[in-house]
């Protein structure tokens, strides 16, 4: 077989591949089991997964088998033909292979819909395609796991057998990409929070996280940074109520189009509920009064607290929760500022991605099929956000139709020190919300004018954000975030004097530092100051108190030097002040 080399920074080809790869997984699994019948096998984000109706319990051994199964199938290069067939005749055709899940597919789908199949070698499968041209292009490939799913997603139907896996052109591509998997397991922000005493998750609270002493020093310092980086941007801080009534979230659109997502409760008889989203406090905030257009722009930053339903199985530590603060801000301006507006935001967070040693890359998301507005306002918001994008020379991709429901947006997709990106940062144009609440300024021609209104955030949510910094960083925190910032380690305890010493020198000079004179032995505690990810561990002995210095490690790289308290005071201030990465 010729080697062929395969685009798989194409996305199409990628899909095509890994939908390819499923459907000779489908093949190995029906070949091993006959019996098995076939539900749905798409491809997804970094692999594929199929879904089986069948009564063998499958376990990672099988997963080999199945492997096994799909070389040999790879191997003999079958072509994946096309073909159609009418409505009833697909049924039948599904109906004699006993595949009742594809009966069902089949008969769902509109009544002028194509009923097209793939077939390779002795398989076929119920597909709109498209496909690889021959099962030979497909290379390297891992089952990863089975799971259980529901049919449908419904939790009232059948229970399938769910196996996940991945594919490359190239065994070098996956070996690299499931080393990566094993890094990350290693990153895992549960598992090292864990590890550092920074958060909790508890059944009492699911989808709830509890910070704890450390895990509030990590977050108070994001945010007072936030906040300072706000101020000297012209923004100006508010707090919104965490419960407002019904008619607002009516009058904002969200009880047409997000309450599914929504928490209620009744006061005093009447309907209220918990915010999902900051925006409508911020309009009542704006239209406490009337404002003229020489005090436009105006800029409301808010770092509010909302909550939203998300289903339990969807819940993933500090990543998927149910209660998140939003580094939320609102800014209403005139028609004409909205580039320079626009502009400034993303200038703000090219600054602050690139000081925690974030790339990234940027989404233009337009209408989507459930939205509030005119063709005009769209076509006028789009074309505002692409005109300040182009400006400033930003590459930035098409995402089209995941536009908020009432504006398109820019979102910020930053990639961390393993390759993984996310989604962090937004800035949301919106003509819609001002016209609902009806806010206005006076104008020149001292007439009334309805501004306009940018929603923006830029760590997204503090939990999320801090949950991506544990994983970027391995918990090992630059030293201006990090809980504690330096340890000073007693070899015996007769040395503990000097060492409180020296870490009240410290905490006076502003260091969160911390003495460790237990009775323990010393290779003992620089295990656990180092599982604690402390950026400097200082070790006591009596040639340190002889000399009044230090022994200095860098927890990050590994480096050890000597050090008089006053020289390492002076180095960790700065390394704080410059905010080093």
């Amino acid at each position: 077989m010729a080697k062929e080399k395969i685009n798989f920074e194409d996305e199409d080809i990628r899909l095509r591949y890994r939908h390819t790869t499923a459907h000779i997984m489908a093949q190995a699994v029906k070949k091993l089991w006959p019996d098995a019948k076939l539900a749905i096998g798409p491809a997804i984000e970094n692999g594929f997964y199929y879904d089986f109706d069948m009564e063998h319990k499958l376990n990672d051994q099988d997963l080999l088998k199945i492997q096994k199964e799909m070389k040999k199938i790879i191997q003999a290069n079958y072509p994946l033909e096309r073909f159609e067939l009418p409505r009833e005749e697909a049924i039948k055709f599904m109906a004699d292979k006993n595949e009742d899940y594809k009966v069902e597919l089949i008969e769902d789908l509109p009544e002028d819909e194509v009923i097209s199949f793939y077939k390779q070698g002795d398989f076929t499968d119920l597909c709109a395609g498209p496909h690889m041209e021959r099962t030979g292009q497909i290379k390297a490939v891992k089952l990863q796991s089975v799971a259980g799913a529901y049919w449908r997603g419904d939790s009232s139907r059948q229970m399938l057998q769910r196996i996940y896996g991945t594919c490359f052109p190239t065994q070098e591509e996956l070996d690299k990409y499931l080393e990566m998997l094993e890094e990350a397991k290693k990153r895992d922000h549960r598992k090292i929070g864990k590890e550092m005493d920074l958060f909790a998750l508890y059944e009492e609270g699911p989808g709830f996280p509890f910070f704890l002493p450390k895990g509030m020093i990590i977050r108070n310092e994001l945010e007072n940074f936030w906040k300072t980086e706000h101020r000297k941007r012209g923004y100006e801080e508010i707090k919104t109520p965490l419960i407002l009534n019904e008619q607002l979230w009516r009058t904002s659109g969200h009880w047409d189009h997000y309450k599914d997502n929504m928490y209620f409760t009744k006061i005093d008889g009447e309907d209220y509920a918990i915010k999902p989203m900051n925006c409508p406090g911020a309009l009542l905030a704006y239209k406490r009064k009337l404002w003229s257009y020489r005090e436009l722009p105006l800029r409301m930053g808010e770092l509010g607290q909302v909550h939203r339903h998300e289903l339990s199985g969807a819940l993933h530590g500090l990543m998927r929760v149910r209660t998140f603060t939003q580094d939320d801000a609102h800014i209403f301006m005139l028609p004409e500022q909205i580039k320079d507006e626009v502009v400034g935001v993303i200038k703000l967070i090219d600054d602050i991605y690139k000081m925690f040693g974030f790339s990234y890359h940027i989404e233009l998301s337009t209408r989507p099929e459930d939205s509030m507005g005119t063709d005009e306002e769209w076509e006028t918001a789009e074309k505002a956000l692409n005109e300040a994008i182009q400006s400033i020379g930003a590459p930035y991709v098409i995402n089209e139709g995941d536009g908020a429901f009432y504006g398109p947006k820019l979102d910020f997709h930053l990639t961390d020190s393993l390759g993984r990106t996310w989604q962090c940062g937004t800035i949301q144009l919106d003509m819609q919300m001002p016209q609902r609440f009806d806010i206005t300024y006076v104008g020149a021609d001292n007439e009334k004018h309805r501004p306009v209104m940018i929603h923006r955030a830029i760590f997204g949510s503090i939990e999320r954000f801090i949950g991506i910094l544990i994983e970027h960083f391995a918990g090992k925190f630059p030293l201006w975030i990090a809980p504690v910032q330096v340890k000073l380690l007693t070899v015996t305890e007769k040395f503990s004097d000097y060492a409180l010493e020296v870490t009240k020198k410290f905490e006076a000079a502003g260091l969160r530092a911390e003495a460790d004179i237990r009775n323990e032995k010393i290779g003992y505690k620089l295990r656990e100051a180092r599982n604690e990810r402390t950026p400097y561990i200082c070790v006591i002995g009596e040639k340190e108190v002889e000399a009044q210095n230090l022994t200095v490690r860098n927890n990050k790289t590994g480096e050890q030097v000597e050090m008089t308290p006053d020289e390492l005071q002076t180095k960790l201030l700065k390394e704080i002040e410059d905010k080093a990465v």
